[in-house]
């Protein structure tokens, strides 16, 4: 089929159209002012004229007409600006030409799911190219019904009754009728048989707050497409215009000084937009991109935070592929709202929808009754999306915030009477956390030992470990996918030492202790902190400062580390504990954690002893856990351990 299949039949000049989309509504005005017909007609029943042709005078103020059908089922019809049914007949009235509705009532039509091209490529391609393109594709494959066949023969046959009195009349009908009314139209045709006058008929103002959800469009397209088709007001200056936040209470000021209501203030981004698009078609992929600058715009007035030039284009690649999922060109407002959140955050996707669901006519009260509607109500499928705004103070009022009250000496010297007892233990809960502090090391270790040991071989059967993509990179000449495998570790990892400071002068760690585990739970341990006299933080109980530990498994083996003759030729106190940890391992592997690796003879001595050392560096370990750990608590005998959660932070 060619572009001759839309070239007029008779004085008809059809316009095959998709309902409730712009691009076809832009087409059918543009098309009207070309060739100037002397009648309209349209793919709307008789029964409905008067209503529909009220709610049409009532624009850009949308309102919606509802009536029930035989089967006491509510039918439920929209009057969009951008419905290209409702533009034809509204240039027809403006013109002061006549419009008549040629599509017979047959009370009940049964629902299709047609399968048709995003609606943007008509305004890249034009619609002729458009219908080519439906027409090869996806009509062939349409089946229609008796009820198909009777609307197409009668409106052909109102055709027929208008051609004989007018000379051009442009009618505005679906793509899936346009070639059986062309058929139809070269027959004779009988006067259908069908519904003349509906009863219950109303006609209904939508709340402002329910746009976003029930019309076609979504409200900012709406508005700048009702922008475009008339004259275009004054370029608003935005300075003016500033949304700013007051105690979490939006406040809109204009300049400063004179305050304007929200919807001055989001008029005036609409209206600013119109004016910085190409002139010509209403293009919503320069709508979407107008909506993004002024939403950033309002973001950055709420939050005092800009949105990156990372973010604008992130936002437009995740929106972009999002609708190639849904094999759309586009997205829609649900998906530029999924990619404001996604991308920015909540208070954007706040200010993205505050602006893109806001239509500058509509008001709550109208000449006709307003109703409230949702989306759930008309079973259209809609998707709900939470959006979780966080909004600064300018002024920070005083809270209480309920917290552990610090204890203190009742009298001087009180916290000093409870070192009676000779014999010390530690405090449970940081005994848990260390140990499984100590796991994860050990765990560690053991991967890094794998890592260093794999080897890279060509991709034959299997990818082993995964892809190695260094090599790969290494040898794309060969075309070969290089993949890792990572060998098993022979023997574990016995003992960890963990270096805080390794203290090579002075003497800011003076504790030296050496306790054994109580359980077979724990390990045995040996570490040089800060002294504990130097912080009492309750009776019997003292806090100190690691500089640096060695613990091993499994517990009741270790002797006194510092005591120990055989140690006394190590120049500092950590190659003392990586010695002990030597020495003390029932494995093969020792995990070494500090700042600098061990000098090469303690290496030396751990290969005389059948040993490895694993060093891995301390700044890949999360310095927010290694702060947790560093502390520890002395308690003065067992019978602290009862009190030790009142006095510790």
């Amino acid at each position: 089929m060619t572009n001759d299949s839309l070239q007029s039949f008779g004085p008809v000049h059809p316009v095959p159209i998709i309902h409730y989309r712009l691009e076809f509504a832009d087409a059918v005005r543009r098309l009207f002012e070309h060739i100037r017909p002397d009648a309209v007609a349209v793919e709307l029943p008789r029964s409905l004229q008067d209503v529909f042709q009220k709610g049409v005078r009532l624009l850009p103020e949308i309102s919606t007409a509802l009536y029930q059908n035989s089967r006491n089922e509510t039918v439920y019809l929209p009057i969009e600006p951008t419905d290209p049914l409702a533009e034809a007949v509204r240039s027809g009235l403006e013109a002061d030409i006549p419009v008549y509705f040629v599509d017979p009532d047959l009370d009940e039509y049964p629902s299709y799911c047609d399968y048709l091209p995003d609606t943007y490529a008509a305004n890249r391609l034009g619609v002729n190219a458009y219908y080519d393109i439906y027409a090869q594709q996806a009509a062939p494959g349409q089946k229609k019904g008796p009820a198909d066949i009777r609307r197409e023969a009668g409106m052909a046959y109102r055709l027929q009754k208008l051609a004989a009195k007018h000379n051009s009349i442009l009618f505005v009908c679906g793509m899936a009728h346009l070639e059986g009314v062309r058929a139809a139209f070269f027959g004779p045709q009988a006067e259908p048989l069908e519904r003349t006058k509906r009863t219950g008929l109303g006609l209904f103002n939508l709340h402002p707050e329910d746009l976003a959800e029930v019309i076609t469009e979504y409200p900012f397209l709406a508005a700048a497409y009702e922008y475009r088709r008339r004259r275009l007001p004054p370029e608003p200056e935005l300075s003016g215009f500033t949304v700013r936040k007051k105690l979490g209470v939006l406040t809109l000021m204009s300049g400063g000084k004179e305050t304007c209501s929200e919807e001055e203030a989001l008029d005036a981004s609409i209206r600013w937009s119109v004016h910085h698009m190409k002139p010509g078609a209403v293009d919503r992929q320069m709508v979407s991109l107008r909506l993004f600058e002024q939403a950033a715009r309002h973001y950055r007035q709420d939050t005092g935070e800009d949105v990156c030039r990372w973010q604008k284009r992130a936002f437009f690649r995740f929106a972009r592929n999002y609708a190639l999922l849904e094999n759309r060109l586009l997205p829609d407002f649900y998906q530029l709202l999924t990619a404001a959140r996604g991308c920015v955050d909540d208070n954007f996707c706040y200010a993205f929808w505050r602006l893109g669901s806001f239509y500058p006519w509509q008001k709550a009260q109208s000449s006709v009754a307003t109703i409230r509607m949702s989306g759930e109500m008309l079973w259209l499928g809609t998707r709900k999306i939470r959006i979780r705004r966080r909004l600064p103070r300018i002024k920070r009022r005083p809270v209480y915030i309920p917290k552990k009250r610090r204890m203190r000496e009742s009298r001087p010297g009180e916290w000093l009477e409870g070192f009676t007892d000779p014999y010390i233990c530690s405090y449970p809960p940081e005994d848990l956390v260390i140990e499984n502090y100590g796991s994860f090391l050990k765990t560690k270790g053991a991967y890094v030992l794998s890592a260093d040991d794999a080897a890279c071989v060509p991709f034959e059967t299997t990818l082993l470990d995964g892809i190695d993509m260094r090599e790969t990179v290494r040898h794309i000449h060969e075309g070969r996918i290089y993949v890792k495998e990572f060998k098993r570790v022979k023997g574990g990892v016995g003992s960890v030492v963990v270096i805080f400071d390794e203290e090579k002068g002075g003497d800011r760690y003076p504790y030296l202790m050496t306790w054994l585990g109580e359980h077979d739970q724990e390990s045995d341990m040996a570490f040089y902190a800060t002294d504990p006299a130097e912080h009492i933080v309750g009776p019997g109980i003292s806090r100190c400062t690691y500089g640096g530990f060695l613990m091993t498994y499994p517990p009741l083996r270790l002797a006194d580390v510092w005591g120990d003759p055989e140690y006394d030729w190590v120049r500092t106190k950590a190659e003392r504990l990586l010695l002990a940890g030597l020495e003390y391992s029932l494995e093969k592997h020792v995990v070494y954690i500090a700042k600098s690796a061990p000098r090469s003879f303690i290496k030396q001595v751990a290969a005389r002893w059948d040993k490895r050392i694993i060093y891995i560096p301390i700044g890949q370990l999360s310095p927010i856990k290694l702060k947790q750990i560093r502390t520890l608590h002395v308690l003065a005998g067992k019978d602290k351990r009862n009190i030790a959660k009142d006095y510790i932070w």
